[in-house]
């Protein structure tokens, strides 16, 4: 065990603690800023068990993986490509909100709001979905950073499997809300998420 206290280890469990801190911490922020307090509550940050379990998992790889194979985490190329990934993630997510504004909320709306609004420009206007897109790119790259192969391969898959039920299940009411127009929207856009229409 000693092996998690190298420079290596150091460095990459580092950058990954402090990249989902601040991914978090900021959330809550702007959930708050825009929604006010009595509306935002830790599970309407969607931090659940299973997420919590993976983030456990990547921990456990990567402290199994340095102790046995030390010289996979020695990829400092691959590991700033995950750095890099974690910041493109993190800014068009959180544009993705500033820009839907009172239109963005972490729960499905299943009820039409005065305030909700159909959003299409910005990053809405290359993606449908700049929010989960963003975050399949973070997720991934908190793991591509840690030199985690298997984590990067089950991260893809579960955040992907998330997404693939969630989107079509939010453009069901999305289309009921804003007919012709979302559909319109829909046509010329993807749903930024690989495979998933």
């Amino acid at each position: 065990m000693a092996d998690l206290f190298t420079q290596t280890a150091s460095t990459q469990l580092y950058r990954m603690f402090l990249a989902v801190l601040f991914f978090h911490t900021s959330e809550f922020i702007l959930a708050v800023s825009i929604h006010g307090r009595s509306k935002v509550s830790l599970s309407s940050l969607l931090i659940s068990r299973g997420y919590l379990v993976a983030m456990a998992f990547s921990v456990l790889e990567y402290a199994f993986e340095i102790w046995m194979f030390p010289d996979l985490k020695e990829h400092w190329g691959i590991s700033n490509l995950g750095l890099v990934m974690v910041l493109i993630g993190e800014i068009i997510r959180k544009l993705a909100i500033i820009t839907a504004g009172q239109a963005f909320t972490h729960l499905i709306r299943t009820r039409h709001e005065e305030q909700h609004e159909l959003v299409t420009h910005g990053v809405y206007g290359l993606v449908r979905h700049p929010s989960y897109s963003a975050f399949l790119i973070w997720a991934v790259g908190t793991q591509v950073m840690l030199c985690n192969p298997v984590s990067t391969v089950g991260f893809a898959a579960v955040v992907w499997r998330f997404f693939s039920k969630r989107i079509p299940y939010e453009e069901y009411y999305l289309r009921r809300f804003f007919g012709s127009n979302y559909l319109d929207y829909a046509k010329r856009t993807s749903s930024g998420v690989p495979f998933v229409k």
